[in-house]
């Protein structure tokens, strides 16, 4: 959940953000090549815990986003409710180039809903766009279900860096609208209301408000995602 104070400034902010999709779609090299700008073509399926902290910058002001990788677990149908707790955003990866895991695409999904807020915000990603020879999932298929379902769509490249960025930003841009909404109507209200003490700090609760509006590119517009 994301908290805001009157007495903080927006690079207070952190949001948590997953990369969830079969083992060997590209999701630690999105990482890597988002958080570090590298690419590691011989990488191996990740061990362990990792997550990186990157700094955003939106509308001059910066937020932070922890971004999180399934740590392999996948492999072992074993990513647990933890790994999902308190995500605002996700990025659900398939690679294009193999269509087993676009069809496996409902399962992440199902398995996002069951463990995290309904309102989480989600781009699908379709990854390793540079592999043109051996698509096997059309750039059109991929955007049909990112809209049948309400979410962001892109297709990106960790090898070349197409739209890594992009995709990224989407997610975390989307996420501090929905939530500088919230805190725009929140002090609406404390106006209109009469003074309940000295608190300072706002929890901001989901709500059914729509999404905003669709980023340049490729993207789809998400449905009617909140994320907090």
């Amino acid at each position: 959940m994301a908290f805001y104070s009157e007495e903080d400034s927006a690079d207070d902010y952190l949001f948590k953000v997953v990369l969830i999709g079969d083992s060997a779609v590209g999701k630690s090299n999105l990482l890597a090549r988002f958080a570090r700008d590298e690419f590691y073509p011989n990488s191996k399926s990740t061990i362990g815990v990792e997550f990186q902290t990157q700094k955003i910058d939106i509308n001059g002001k910066e937020v932070k986003a922890q971004i999180w990788d399934t740590a392999g677990q996948e492999r072992f149908r074993a990513v647990t409710s933890a790994y999902y707790r308190g995500a605002v955003g996700a990025l659900v990866v398939y690679d294009i180039s193999r269509r087993q895991t676009f069809e496996s695409i409902g399962r992440w999904l199902n398995e996002l809903h069951t463990h995290s807020d309904m309102n989480v915000v989600t781009i699908l990603v379709g990854n390793k766009s540079d592999l043109k020879d051996a698509r096997e999932v059309p750039t059109a298929e991929g955007k049909a279900l990112a809209e049948a379902q309400g979410l962001f769509f892109m297709e990106t490249s960790a090898l070349d860096s197409s739209n890594v960025t992009a995709a990224f930003e989407t997610v975390v841009k989307e996420i501090y609208n929905i939530l500088s909404r919230k805190v725009i109507s929140q002090e609406l209200k404390k106006q209109d209301a009469p003074e309940m003490g000295n608190g300072k700090t706002v929890v901001l609760q989901r709500d059914d408000e729509p999404g905003g509006e669709n980023p340049e590119g490729e993207a789809a517009k998400q449905g009617g995602g909140g994320c907090c």
